[in-house]
């Protein structure tokens, strides 16, 4: 099985003549959740467009090679994400995109599985310039001692791995990840899955993109300077600037994806 650079499983073999990622017969949860990735991955980059039926329990079963309970589990998991509906007679059917719920982990991660759609990312560079400054103007008055040792941990790692590596990724996911709990907001913290995932996904395609055009270290530093300083307006400050040349970034991965053979 082949992993992606957050650690996630990717498709790897084929089973049927579908790609799903191997799991042992064995296994009904990885089954399961392989089957979840390949339907998931499949609508989200719009292989199967909105509005489509997928095709009927039996037949897609008999092609995955899985039962037809693995199936219909699999299919329940995809309803809770928004996106798709089970109808009798009519079949399950994929809903609009006003629908899906795009800051789950799992339909963001299927976004990034490739060219993401420009739209998603702009909207979701909204949403967390709206929510993250203000995230990190609360650690920087809430935060404890050991969370600010995190935070200079991740850091580090940051700096000496580099964001090209899935070791500077993770040490970035791990640096919002510690600020989000050092706001110490229990409403903002129900965001954590999302920021995190989103966080994974932008960086990642910009590494698969080609690389990073400069390096995003010294954001981090600015904003973790205001945070233990304890200056409110600094942090929110350093984070907007942060997330600014991070959409730079990623509108010009965008780019040089689109443009590569």
């Amino acid at each position: 099985m082949t992993r992606d650079g957050s650690g996630n499983a990717t498709r790897a073999t084929r089973r049927g003549g579908l790609g799903i990622a191997d799991a042992p017969r064995g296994s009904g949860r990885r089954v399961r959740g392989a089957v979840v990735d390949h339907l998931g991955e499949r609508i989200v980059t719009g292989e199967i467009g909105v509005g489509e039926t997928l095709p009927g329990e039996i037949e897609t079963a008999e092609r995955l090679d899985i039962s037809r309970g693995t199936y219909r589990e699999a299919v329940k998991m995809l309803a809770a994400k928004g996106l798709v509906e089970s109808r009798p007679k009519t079949g399950t059917r994929v809903l609009e995109r006003a629908r899906w719920n795009l800051l789950d982990p799992d339909v963001l991660r299927w976004a990034f599985a490739g060219r993401p759609d420009a739209c998603l990312v702009r909207d979701l560079f909204e949403m967390r310039i709206v929510v993250e400054p203000a995230i990190a103007g609360l650690a920087a008055i809430r935060r404890t001692p050991d969370q600010l040792t995190a935070m200079r941990q991740a850091l580090g790692q940051m700096r000496e791995k580099s964001l090209d590596t899935e070791e500077g990724r993770l040490a970035d996911r791990e640096f919002h990840e510690v600020m989000l709990d050092a706001c110490a907001n229990e409403v903002m913290n129900t965001l954590g899955a999302s920021i995190g995932a989103a966080v994974a996904y932008t960086t990642l395609f910009k590494q698969r993109s080609g690389g990073f055009p400069r390096d995003p270290v010294p954001d981090h530093a600015s904003v973790l300077e205001a945070i233990e300083a304890s200056d409110q307006t600094a942090a929110e400050s350093a984070m907007r600037e942060l997330l600014r040349l991070a959409q730079a970034d990623t509108q010009d991965a965008l780019s040089d994806y689109a443009s590569s053979p």
